[in-house]
């Protein structure tokens, strides 16, 4: 017989099921995890060492956790994959409103029924996924949403005077009775909002209008928060926080390979649109760096933080500006160019929040900034350093690339919407860049080649050795000396 066929509270006793506390649920479970050494938090990458074990602990411990962190860095996730470690199913009384345990009742419909019926009291069942209730912090929450309120309607109805209990409307919080409930952005949460969920947490009674009802109601709480200096929107009163077990400081990934897991997994692309369009690994790498240069960027507000989205959504525009490119030049396949992040500009530019310099170079000129920081950054993990003083008369590995540009009569120019083959054949023009990958990178698989190349150019630019312009369709390279002697 299976579980669900159970539908009275002998028959439930009868089978040997017994209840237990949704904080003992969530501890056996994880227990049972650990020993098996199965993964507990299926999807989050970059914390198995810092905020998971953290999080483990906190659950066998049975406390209620607050995960304070900047933006983008999953908090939500973990209490959602919390989810994961209840049990499948668990037996509630019929028709309760807030999912009464039949051998611990708590609310007056429930302890009735119970009375009165015994063991035929009718029993249904609770699918774990139905076990997560979660609610945004707001200014304009009441603690009628979150607790409760008198119902003049159902009082009414029922022909009850405001003095029986019944009349009661009950909020999100006791409708979650043996569930995790998750508040996210505690500290928007009003103070004396917060103040109501004291005694919640602590002696298990809530109070609604003139009542005071005994309620010990089983509740997992899990509370994220951005850090209080971060904004100064509000702030988690002290007595809340006292009375949370454990609070969980959450981090960005701490490598580029970290990040480049989390955006893959996240990224939202179209599976003709990978086909279509090859990303080389270096070019995956840059944009992960971007978002790095931008977590340490002088112009951006580190205090709010660079979400994980930011890497995402760049991910997924990089992908669209090279799809459209091939569209409109009829290639069937493309490898993404480096000029292609210029298509990532909108991602970057609402999802930062810049200081009062930041503002007045620009969203965009910010942009661009980040993009070059971050060629800027890898460019030495691949290459020689490009040296500021050079003695006189000793060759530097760029010297043969920059004279090429410097016996060109007209700027070399590289333009958005050419096709592949065009695009490679005016990259292979440039013949001292072959020797310049032979002599560095001579294990560059084909597919890649093109991209490193454009990647070098952009480089000498960032370090001052070429120089670059945005023309109508395209860019232009020069090499800036060259370009100036010329011109007198």
């Amino acid at each position: 017989m299976e579980i669900k066929d159970i539908k009275t509270f002998g028959a439930l006793k009868k089978a040997g099921i017994k209840s237990k506390s949704i904080k003992d649920e969530l501890r056996d479970n994880l227990i049972e995890r650990i020993r098996q050494k199965a993964t507990t938090f299926e999807g989050v990458y970059g914390y198995e060492d810092t905020v998971i074990p953290e999080l483990e602990r906190a659950i066998l411990s049975r406390h209620n956790i607050n995960l304070l962190g900047l933006r983008g860095q999953a908090k939500t996730r973990l209490a959602r994959l919390m989810v994961n470690l209840l049990d499948d199913y668990i037996p509630f009384v019929e028709g309760s409103e807030i999912n009464d345990d039949p051998y611990r009742p708590i609310s007056r419909y429930a302890k009735e029924l119970l009375k009165e019926k015994g063991d035929e009291t009718p029993i249904s069942w609770l699918h774990r996924s139905e076990r997560f209730a979660e609610k945004l912090a707001t200014p304009d929450v009441t603690v009628a949403d979150i607790i409760g309120d008198v119902d003049p309607i159902k009082a009414a109805h029922l022909k009850l005077s405001y003095a029986d209990d019944r009349v009661i409307h009950y909020g999100m919080i006791p409708r979650a009775n043996r569930c995790i409930f998750v508040i996210n952005e505690l500290p928007d949460l009003q103070a004396r909002i917060q103040v109501a969920l004291f005694n919640i947490l602590q002696e298990g009674d809530i109070q609604i209008r003139g009542f005071k009802l005994r309620l010990p109601l089983d509740i997992q709480f899990v509370f994220t928060a951005n850090p209080e200096d971060y904004t100064n929107r509000g702030s988690i009163v002290t007595p809340l926080k006292d009375r949370v077990g454990s609070q969980i400081l959450t981090h960005y990934p701490e490598d580029i390979d970290t990040a480049r897991q989390i955006t893959q997994q996240e990224a939202k692309l179209v599976e003709s649109q990978k086909k279509m369009v090859i990303v080389p690994d270096l070019a995956r790498d840059l944009l992960e760096q971007i978002v790095f240069e931008a977590r340490k960027n002088d112009y951006i507000d580190v205090k709010s933080g660079v979400s994980a989205r930011l890497s995402i959504t760049a991910l997924e525009n990089l992908l669209s500006t090279a799809e459209r490119r091939a569209l409109l030049s009829g290639d069937k396949i493309t490898t993404v160019r480096l000029g292609d992040f210029i298509g990532i500009i909108p991602s970057i530019t609402g999802k930062v929040e810049l200081v009062y310099e930041g503002e007045q170079e620009g969203a965009v000129a910010v942009a661009y900034n980040l993009i070059g920081e971050a060629v800027k950054s890898l460019f030495v993990q691949y290459f020689p350093k490009v040296e500021k003083l050079q003695k006189q008369n000793e060759e530097g590995p760029y010297d043969d690339v920059v004279s090429w540009f410097f016996n060109q009569k007209e700027g070399f120019e590289l333009l958005d919407d050419v096709r592949d083959k065009q695009y490679k054949s005016v990259l292979e023009a440039i013949s001292p860049l072959d020797d310049l990958l032979g002599a560095y990178q001579p294990n560059l698989s084909q597919q890649d080649t093109y991209f490193v190349k454009e990647f070098v150019l952009w480089a000498l630019v960032e370090f001052k050795l070429l120089s670059k312009y945005r023309i109508s369709k395209g860019l232009q390279f020069k090499d800036p000396y060259g370009s100036f002697i010329s011109g007198i």
